[in-house]
């Protein structure tokens, strides 16, 4: 990950709150036991959480958060419990991460994929160009972005996840739950935010520093280290295409 210190923001319309970032970045947390230790309502502050360069789209940690809560409740709506899979298609854009951080608050389980699911998740999120794609089962779900679905019973994010609730989830997990899948091996949310807990003090990203994700999501190492890792320390993800 490339790192490098972040003091602007450009607010993403689409977010809600477009507010100008003052700088004001979460403290680090030094032993978080479960991924959603990262999504506490009072690390909600202005300065930048995720920033997309290609689309040129900008969350602050207020938004990022929140939208966690609704992107979390809409996989809740659609059937997702903790210990079931969400397969995600690593597009290096807001709603992958999104969809993963609102998962992890649910217990469930990540798969970022951009193949046909040979497993049996509960939700695929993907772009609205690769809806088709997708062959699923009853009792599976779709959900797309960038665009208006074709089919009536594919999910459309933009209009669920922001009219929903941002409330938070009222479900109970365990730092041993499994948080990422990768073919038949898994990653615990222990195991992904061991580097935060026990990691060098001069290793971890700094508040308001940018780290610049340049590795695809279907890496763990490339969600840990870009994905979880930064938002742990209050510093800004930034993707690039």
């Amino acid at each position: 990950m490339n790192r490098d210190r972040d003091s602007s923001e450009r607010p993403d319309p689409r977010a809600g709150e477009g507010s100008a970032d003052t700088g004001d970045y979460p403290s680090p947390l030094a032993d978080p036991q479960t991924v959603g230790a990262l999504l506490a309502r009072d690390r909600r502050t202005a300065g930048t959480a995720l920033r997309a360069e290609g689309p040129d789209r900008t969350y602050s940690y207020r938004n990022f958060v929140t939208t966690t809560y609704k992107a979390g409740n809409v996989l809740r709506h659609l059937g997702v419990r903790r210990g079931e899979e969400v397969l995600v298609v690593p597009d290096p854009m807001p709603e992958p991460v999104l969809a993963f951080y609102g998962a992890a608050q649910l217990g469930a389980v990540t798969r970022f994929s951009d193949t046909d699911p040979s497993t049996s998740p509960r939700v695929v999120v993907a772009p609205a160009d690769r809806e088709g794609a997708f062959d699923l089962a009853p009792g599976q779900h779709l959900v797309v972005y960038g665009g208006s679905p074709a089919e009536s019973t594919t999910t459309h994010w933009e209009t669920e996840v922001w009219s929903e609730n941002p409330a938070v989830h009222p479900t109970d997990v365990a730092p041993d739950d499994s948080l990422l899948a990768v073919g038949d091996r898994t990653v615990s949310h222990a195991e992904a935010l061991s580097g935060v807990s026990n990691g060098r003090d001069d290793e971890r990203p700094t508040p308001g520093e940018q780290v610049v994700v340049s590795g695809s999501f279907t890496d763990p190492d490339v969600v840990v280290e870009g994905l979880v890792e930064p938002i742990a320390a209050g510093a800004t993800i930034t993707l690039v295409e």
